[in-house]
């Protein structure tokens, strides 16, 4: 997403739609791929609308990108580009039943788009079942294949990717990568930046005047070493003092856990807290009520994942990552791996998740 600043008002639209044109170019937004919508351009950029209007029909004109009545605005098909027809994908989720149906709707719909259909698997978070379904999938004559592994229970997941990306056809990551092998990631990805979102939700409880935050995380899940040293920055930046944590496996998190979750942040002092993820955020609610703490006036709280934060007795302000956009744009990569016959850039995407605000914070919306 474009975030730089534009200084030269009479230069505005020409350097945004620089600055598009390069990510169209160089893959950012494969061909068939949607771009920012005007709004979202304009709210991520600070940018007038007419501004972005003007800089996307420049590449209109350019014709780098076609509008579609009420559909956006997509990277065209450039001269002798080839795209897959009829192509079959194998996805593997490890649920169906939680985050994941937006991320599965998304790849369907960049499938529906370019022709394409999926055979879809789920592992049930169960390592065995895992081998065997995307050895099916491969079995079966799929294209290409989208997969959300279980790699961070493995004492080798550089093994275990390395066999993943041996595969006979091109394998495109959601939600996972290798992030200790550094530089040596050859991985193509596209993961939820899960470090900024619990960053961004540190920063607004510091401004809304939260000085001792507590983070409450579930410890077993592939998210829980992203989202704790985003908030150990975001807690080191601000000058905050260190930081109570509670950190439990998800079978943990009951009743019993939240109310001593609730005693150890009332002996720290906290006022606020951020809590991976809903389910153990509407515990703690239940938890600070039978405690005499009222929500946002006595503890501020901040969920993460925004699966149901609207529903909860008290509406919770999430960390809502990009599910739909994450499915969609990893269909769409592979979908362009498949065209360019592997000899494109390799993507390693990050999607910034946002904030959405609530009553559980007291604070305004973003």
């Amino acid at each position: 997403m474009v975030n730089q600043p534009y200084a030269t008002k009479e230069l505005k639209f020409q350097r945004l739609a620089a600055e598009l044109r390069r990510g169209v170019l160089d893959g950012t937004w494969p061909q068939g791929s949607k771009l920012p919508t005007e709004q979202e351009l304009a709210t991520d950029t600070g940018l007038s609308l007419t501004t972005v209007r003007r800089a996307y029909e420049v590449l209109v004109e350019q014709r780098l990108v076609e509008r579609r009545q009420g559909a956006g605005t997509f990277a065209a098909p450039r001269p002798g580009a080839v795209r897959p027809v009829s192509a079959v994908v194998g996805v593997l989720v490890p649920t169906t039943t939680s985050y994941y149906p937006r991320v599965l709707q998304g790849i369907e719909e960049a499938l529906a788009v370019a022709g394409a259909r999926m055979v879809l698997a789920c592992s049930q978070y169960d390592q065995a079942v895992e081998r065997e379904a995307i050895d099916r999938l491969v079995d079966s004559g799929v294209d290409g294949l989208l997969l959300v592994p279980q790699l961070h229970e493995l004492a080798d997941p550089l093994g275990r990717m390395a066999e993943l990306l041996a595969s006979p056809v091109p394998v495109v990551l959601m939600e996972r990568r290798l992030a200790a092998a550094g530089p040596l990631d050859g991985t193509e990805h596209v993961c939820t930046d899960h470090a900024s979102g619990a960053y961004a939700a540190v920063r607004h409880l510091h401004d809304l005047g939260h000085r001792r935050i507590a983070l409450l995380v579930r410890t077993d899940g592939p998210h829980a070493v992203p989202i704790s040293a985003g908030f150990d920055r975001a807690v080191a930046d601000l000058g905050l003092p260190a930081a109570v944590r509670v950190g439990e496996p998800l079978q943990a998190w009951d009743s019993r856990c939240a109310d001593a979750a609730i005693a150890v942040l009332t002996a720290d002092g906290a006022s606020a807290a951020l809590c991976f993820g809903d389910r153990e955020a509407s515990l703690i609610l239940g938890a600070a009520r039978r405690a005499g703490l009222r929500v946002p006036e006595d503890l501020a709280l901040i969920s993460y994942d925004n699966e149901f934060a609207d529903v909860a007795e008290v509406p919770l302000t999430a960390v809502s990552p990009p599910k739909y956009r994450l499915g969609r744009l990893a269909a769409e990569i592979l979908l362009q791996r498949l065209a360019d016959d592997g000899t494109g850039p390799v993507h390693q995407v990050g999607l910034r998740p946002r904030i959405v605000v609530r009553a559980s914070c007291g604070g305004k919306s973003l």
